[in-house]
C-alpha cells in the first residue's frame, strides 16, 4: 500500500483521514488519525526538516543507533471502526512483531521506507474505490489534495501576503516548530505557484 493523500476528517473534528492506496486498484482505505500523527506525515511527505527530531524520528534515529530495522508495516485487524497494526522489526536475524497504532506504523514506515501491507479481508471490508483522474495508480499525492478536492482547503487569512512573504512566514513557522502552520502556509504558496 502507499499513503494516496489526507484531509480533513469529515466526521471527527480536530481529526484527519489518512488514506492509504492499494497499488495498481483505485481503492482506497480511509483511516482516521488525530493531528499530531498527521503532522508527522504530512512533515515527512512535504519533506520539512525540523529543527530538533520529531517523536517518530527519534523513534528512527534510536532503532538505527541499535541496528534495528523496521522491515514491514502489517495493517492486521480491523474492529469497530479501528485499525490495528504491527511493526516488524529485524535485528540481528531475529524477527519481533510489535502492536502498533495504524497512524504510528505509517509514519514509521515512511521514514524506514519500508513496505505497507493489509490484510486482504480488511480492504475488502474497509475499503472504498475512489475514481482517480489525474494521478497514475501507485504515484504519491501530496498530502493536501483531497482536501482541495473535497473542498476543504481554505485560505487561511493568507490571500493579503505576497509570495515572498509567505515564503518568509512558511520559515518561521518551521523555526519556531509550528508545524500546523507552516503545512497551511505551504499549502497557499502551492496554490498560488500552480495559477501562474
Amino acid at each position: 500500500m502507499f499513503v494516496a493523500g489526507m484531509s480533513y476528517s469529515q466526521s471527527q473534528s480536530g481529526a484527519y483521514a489518512l488514506f492509504l492506496g492499494v497499488l495498481g486498484e483505485e481503492k482506497r482505505l480511509p483511516i482516521i488519525i488525530g493531528g499530531f500523527e498527521a503532522q508527522a506525515i504530512a512533515i515527512f511527505l512535504e519533506k520539512m526538516k525540523p529543527q530538533r527530531p520529531l517523536t517518530h524520528d527519534l523513534f528512527k534515529n534510536f532503532a538505527d543507533s541499535f541496528d534495528i530495522n523496521l522491515k514491514e508495516v502489517v495493517i492486521n485487524k480491523f474492529e469497530e471502526g479501528i485499525f490495528y497494526s504491527k511493526l516488524v522489526c529485524e535485528r540481528e536475524g531475529e524477527i519481533k512483531e510489535i502492536d502498533s497504532r495504524t497512524s504510528d506504523a505509517v509514519a514509521l514506515a515512511l521514514r524506514f521506507g519500508c513496505p505497507i501491507y493489509a490484510n486482504a479481508d480488511i480492504i475488502d471490508e474497509a475499503g472504498i474505490v475512489i475514481e482517480e483522474s489525474e494521478s497514475e495508480p501507485g504515484e504519491e499525492e501530496t498530502a493536501d489534495q483531497p482536501a482541495e478536492e473535497t473542498g476543504a482547503a481554505h485560505s487561511y487569512g493568507y490571500e493579503d501576503f505576497l509570495l515572498d512573504e509567505l515564503e518568509e512566514m512558511l520559515q518561521k513557522a518551521i523555526e519556531e516548530e509550528n508545524y500546523e502552520e507552516a503545512s497551511r502556509i505551504r499549502d497557499e504558496i502551492k496554490r498560488r505557484k500552480e495559477r501562474l
